[in-house]
C-alpha cells in the first residue's frame, strides 16, 4: 500500500477543494499529482475519471437518470430544512454543489449508524443507481443516494453533488490532469498526452503511466479514439501561401462527424464526445455490416436525397427524435461520407500519410448509403476558388484542404487540415444566460448570451437571437429552464452545458463583454449537441481571427 494512501471520498473532496482554492496552474498540478501518487490502481482510475468530470466512460452510454428535482428532494430530506430556506441557499450560491455544502452544514438530522465511504464504494453505488431501471427504479435510486448523503460531511456532499450534476469545474481541465499524471509518475508530458489522446481514457492512461507502459497504448476496435481537428483560414490565397505544395481538396460537409468501428459482425458508431450513437443511425449500421473488412472510419453523416445534401436542419430533426422507425428513415434519408481511415484489417494506419490512407479507402467496397468522399489534388489559388464555388453551389459548406503527407494526429488541432468556409468564420461558444425575446418571442427566452474559454474561465463575447427555427427556439426554451441556476425574471443564468456555433461578420474590441471582444452581427448557425463545453473555442482563436481581419483590411486599403 503506498505511503500516505487514503482512498476515502473525503480525501478526494479535500483535494478538489484545494485545487479550486488556487489559481496557480503549477500549484494545481502539485496538489493533484501528490494525491494521485498515493492511490492504488483501482482508486487511481476512479479518481482520474471523477476529476475529469465523468463517472462512466461516455462510450458505455451509462446514465444515472437522476434529475435536479430528485436531488433537491434528497437534500431537503437529509437536512430537515424547509423548502423556503433550501431555495434561498440555492439562489445565494447559484450552484447546487456549493449549496449542498451549506445545506448539510445546517442539517438537523443525523444517521443512526455513521458510515465512511471510499472511492470504490461510491463508484459501485453510483453504478447501482445507473443500472436500476424499470418499475420501482426511481425509489431505489433515491434510497441509495439518500443513504450516501446522510453519511457525508458537508464538503463531501459538495463534490458528490458536483459529480452527480456534471458540474465539477474546479479549474482542472483535461490538460492539467494529464500534466498531473505526468508529474505524479515522472513521465514525459508528450508521452502521457499521446497515450491519452489515443485510448481516450484518462484513468487507463494513469495506470499505464504509473507502470511505465505508455508505449503499450494502442487503437482498439469498438473503443473510440479522439478525432483529428482542423484550423480555419479565410482565403484560397492564404492557404496557398502557407502550404506552397499540392493539397487534398474536399467539399466541407454540413453534418455530424462520426467514427465508425466494425469488428466481425459488430458495428459501433461514436460521436465526437465519445458517445455511442449507433441506434440513431440504424440504416448506416446495416450498410456498414455489409462491408467485409474490419475498420475504424472517420466521416460525416448528412441528410442526403437525390444525390444532393439536405439542410442540416433536416438532420437535426432526426437527431431530436428518441426513436428511429422506418417512416423516419424514409422521410429523412441519410448518407455516410467517409474521408479518412485509422484502422484496416488488423493494421492501424493512422501513422501513414493521408494520401496512403486515401488509397486504403479506395480498396473498400462501399455499399448503398456509405460513400467515399471524392477529392482532388490542387496547387493553385484559382483551383481552390473554383472548387469553393462549386461546393457552395451544390449546398455544401465550403472546402477542406489537407496536407497529403500528414499523419492522422488524434485529438490535436493543427495546420494539416484547413477549413475554408463562406462566412468570415464561426466560433463554438457556450450558452451561459438567456434573456426574454421581443414581440412574439416575449414569452420565451430566445436571446442567448454566450461565452468562450479564456485560461479555463468562460468569458462572455456576445448575444445572438437569430438563426434558429421556431421549433428549435421552443425546445431551447425548455432546455434552458431545466439548466437554470438563477431566475432573474427577464433573464435566466444557466449551467454551461449547451454549445452553439455562431457565425458573424467581424470582430471588434469591446469593454461590454468579459472577453474584451464582441462579434459583429452574430447569428446562430446551429446547436452543437455533438460537442462538449470543453470543445468550445478559446480567446486565442478569437484574437487570431481579429488579427487576420485587420490584415485583410490593411491589404484592401494597401496599407
Amino acid at each position: 500500500m503506498p505511503e500516505g494512501y487514503d482512498s476515502g471520498f473525503l480525501a478526494f473532496a479535500e483535494t478538489c477543494e484545494n485545487v479550486r482554492g488556487t489559481s496557480s496552474k503549477n500549484m494545481k498540478i502539485e496538489i493533484v499529482s501528490k494525491y494521485l501518487r498515493g492511490l492504488e490502481d483501482g482508486d487511481l482510475k476512479i479518481a482520474c475519471n471523477l476529476l475529469s468530470g465523468q463517472i462512466f466512460p461516455p462510450w458505455e452510454n451509462i446514465e444515472l437518470q437522476v434529475g435536479y428535482s430528485t436531488l433537491l428532494d434528497i437534500l431537503k430530506e437529509v437536512s430537515g430544512l424547509n423548502g423556503n430556506i433550501l431555495r434561498d441557499i440555492i439562489i445565494k450560491h447559484g450552484d447546487l454543489g456549493d449549496a449542498s455544502e451549506e445545506i448539510l452544514g445546517r442539517r438537523v438530522i443525523k444517521p443512526l449508524v455513521e458510515e465512511k465511504y471510499d472511492l470504490s464504494k461510491i463508484y459501485s453505488l453510483l453504478r447501482k443507481v445507473a443500472e436500476s431501471t424499470g418499475k420501482g427504479s426511481f425509489l431505489e435510486k433515491k434510497r441509495i443516494l439518500t443513504g450516501i448523503y446522510l453519511n457525508m460531511t458537508p464538503l463531501e456532499a459538495k463534490y458528490f453533488t458536483k459529480i452527480l450534476t456534471g458540474e465539477m469545474r474546479i479549474g482542472l481541465v483535461g490538460g492539467l490532469i494529464i500534466e498531473s499524471i505526468s508529474e505524479a509518475f515522472g513521465r514525459r508530458f508528450d508521452e502521457v498526452n499521446e497515450a491519452f489522446l489515443l485510448i481516450n481514457d484518462v484513468g487507463e492512461t494513469a495506470i499505464l503511466a504509473k507502470y511505465g507502459r505508455l508505449s503499450e497504448a494502442k487503437l482498439e476496435l469498438l473503443h473510440p479514439t479522439n478525432f483529428m481537428l482542423a484550423e480555419s483560414m479565410q482565403s484560397a490565397e492564404e492557404v496557398i501561401k502557407y502550404f506552397r505544395k499540392e493539397l487534398v481538396c474536399e467539399f466541407k460537409l454540413d453534418g455530424v462527424r462520426v467514427q465508425c468501428h466494425k469488428k466481425g459482425n459488430v458495428v459501433r458508431i461514436f460521436s465526437r464526445k465519445g458517445n455511442e450513437v449507433s441506434k440513431q443511425f440504424p440504416e448506416i449500421v446495416g450498410d456498414l455490416l455489409k462491408i467485409g473488412n474490419d475498420f475504424i472510419l472517420d466521416g460525416e453523416i448528412i441528410a442526403f436525397k437525390d444525390e444532393k445534401p439536405l439542410p442540416f436542419s433536416k438532420l437535426q430533426q432526426r437527431l431530436q427524435r428518441k426513436y428511429v422507425d422506418e417512416k423516419l428513415v424514409e422521410e429523412i434519408p441519410l448518407a455516410l461520407f467517409v474521408y479518412d481511415i485509422l484502422y484496416f484489417d488488423n493494421e492501424p494506419c493512422y501513422k501513414k500519410a493521408l494520401i496512403e490512407r486515401k488509397k486504403i479507402i479506395d480498396k473498400i467496397k462501399f455499399v448503398e448509403r456509405i460513400k467515399c468522399l471524392e477529392y482532388k489534388l490542387v496547387s493553385k489559388k484559382e483551383e481552390i476558388e473554383r472548387m469553393f464555388q462549386e461546393s457552395i453551389g451544390l449546398g455544401y459548406e465550403g472546402l477542406m484542404l489537407k496536407d497529403p503527407s500528414s499523419f492522422y494526429t488524434v485529438g490535436k488541432r493543427g495546420k494539416y487540415w484547413i477549413k475554408l468556409k463562406k462566412e468570415l468564420d464561426t466560433i463554438d461558444a457556450v450558452v451561459v444566460a438567456a434573456e426574454r425575446g421581443h414581440g412574439k418571442r416575449a414569452e420565451i427566452f430566445s436571446d442567448y448570451v454566450f461565452s468562450i474559454w479564456d485560461d479555463n474561465v468562460l468569458k462572455t463575447i456576445g448575444k445572438a437571437y437569430s438563426g434558429l427555427t421556431d421549433r428549435e427556439l421552443l425546445e431551447m426554451n425548455e432546455r434552458l429552464k431545466e439548466l437554470t441556476v438563477k431566475d432573474e425574471g427577464w433573464r435566466l443564468i444557466v449551467r454551461p452545458e449547451i454549445v452553439i456555433e455562431v457565425a458573424f461578420n467581424g470582430i471588434q474590441k469591446s469593454s461590454r463583454h468579459e472577453s474584451g471582444f464582441a462579434l459583429r452581427f452574430p447569428r446562430i448557425k446551429r446547436i452543437r449537441d455533438d460537442k462538449s463545453i470543453e470543445e468550445a473555442d478559446t480567446i486565442e482563436k478569437v484574437k487570431a481571427i481579429y488579427e487576420r481581419q485587420k490584415n485583410l483590411r490593411s491589404e484592401r486599403l494597401n496599407i
